[in-house]
């Protein structure tokens, strides 16, 4: 949404979040006419990194509708954002913000006192000044420093942090031997809480190490190469239900809950194909080349299957009673490009089924303006077991999703074979 001014803009939205730069001067002015512009019940948070809200909703109308919402880089991939009433906001505003962020897969963490710098940061500026006394006093390099993070505590803090990792450090008896053990040593001189002079010889020192680690990168290929490895990291920790991974495993859940097609029931009519499962190309599918990557199009597949399973009747209690399909092998054709946001949708037939067997062909197809299906993406063919997980071998379906199967195949059984069942991969002779 475009506007010629903020006033303008104000008055159009339900929500207003501000990133003007960290300086009260320029916020406060910006905060108050946005405030004045727009209805009582929008909240109004801004992305300071460390001003106080008290100071930021003086001088607003509805004030207690004001507060910090504050994320960090790249807001796109990182889900934390800090949020900090000030005096006079209301609990009503800080549940609603809390909610908002929530809906946006984000992590909202509440600080619970107001104060400058928040949280987050105040743990990030203390590492950072630990690291200019080190290289004014020649004790290291800017590479030398990161090493020491990268290679050793910064792989165990993306799913622990500080605090749990000291618990595991300190054995059995966790953070209380830790702290009996190794606390007395906190009050030796090892690390200063003020900030060195930033003199220009630091300055220079702290930059040109800085150029020398990019080895001649340039900042767009420094940040997609951060993303990546953020990307790579979210979906390590995914399995484990740990940290940001967690948050990847509730947008799933949440992807499957929004716009379901109701369980198929007996004398239901089946479209032929199904149609059950449309989305857009995330921005943890796509590569380096912007486009979405090999493995994320048998992703999205996954997903179309889980969607099948879920209308014919295969949902979380069934899987937790001991039945699920696993899938023994899978094709894979690709015949276009699907760039970031990109929207897709999937059609799925069942090509055969039997009492363990499940024979299935998606079909992802780009979605023109208007929702339209365009042009073919991809395409996969899969053969799935039936299995007993507890008793670790194949075992027929129970009876619904059995007979939800049946209809429609029978439904599909009319329809002409695609050309790539079957395939073989060759070069000719």
């Amino acid at each position: 949404m475009w506007a010629d001014s903020a006033e303008d803009l104000a008055g159009r939205v339900d929500w207003i979040q501000e990133s003007a730069p960290e300086n009260e001067v320029v916020k406060r002015p910006l905060l108050q006419a946005l405030a004045a512009h727009s209805g009582p019940e929008v909240i109004i948070a801004s992305s300071s990194s460390g001003l106080l809200p008290t100071n930021l909703q003086a001088g607003c109308d509805h004030p207690e509708r004001v507060l910090i919402g504050h994320p960090f880089n790249p807001v796109y991939l990182l889900p934390l954002v800090e949020i900090v009433a000030g005096e006079q906001t209301s609990t009503a505003a800080m549940d609603a913000a809390t909610a908002h962020y929530d809906d946006l897969v984000m992590y909202p963490l509440v600080v619970r006192n107001e104060i400058e710098g928040y949280l987050s940061d105040r743990l990030q500026e203390a590492l950072w000044r630990e690291v200019l006394h080190l290289v004014n006093d020649g004790g290291a390099t800017t590479r030398e420093l990161d090493d020491a993070v990268n290679y050793g505590p910064g792989l165990r803090w993306a799913g622990m942090g500080t605090n749990l990792t000291f618990h595991l450090a300190g054995g059995e008896q966790g953070m209380r031997h830790m702290l009996r053990q190794f606390g007395p040593a906190l009050k030796l001189p090892w690390t200063k809480l003020e900030a060195p002079e930033l003199t220009d010889d630091l300055i220079e020192a702290m930059a040109d190490g800085c150029e020398e680690q990019a080895e001649g990168r340039s900042i767009a290929e420094l940040a997609r190469l951060r993303d990546d490895y953020v990307i790579g990291v979210m979906r390590s920790l995914r399995p484990l239900n740990l940290g940001a991974g967690r948050l990847i495993a509730e947008r799933e859940a949440r992807i499957h809950e929004a716009g379901s097609t109701p369980p198929w029931t007996k004398g239901d009519v089946v479209a032929a194909p199904l149609a059950l499962y449309e989305t857009v190309v995330e921005p943890d599918w796509v590569d380096y080349n912007g486009h979405m990557s090999e493995w994320a199009f048998l992703t999205a597949f996954g997903w179309a299957s889980d969607k099948l399973f879920r209308y014919i009747g295969i949902d979380e209690d069934y899987r937790a009673a001991g039945h699920t399909f696993f899938t023994v092998e899978t094709h894979l054709n690709y015949a276009q490009e699907a760039s970031l946001g990109a929207p897709f949708r999937v059609t799925t037939r069942v090509l055969g089924v039997d009492a363990k067997r499940l024979h299935l062909f998606h079909a992802m197809y780009r979605v023109d303006e208007g929702g339209v299906t365009g042009e073919l993406l991809c395409t996969t063919e899969q053969m799935l077991l039936h299995v007993d997980t507890d008793a670790g071998s194949t075992a027929p379906m129970l009876d619904g999703p059995a007979a939800a199967l049946a209809a429609i195949a029978d439904a599909h059984a009319d329809l002409p074979v695609p050309p790539q069942v079957g395939r073989v991969m060759q070069i000719p002779g």
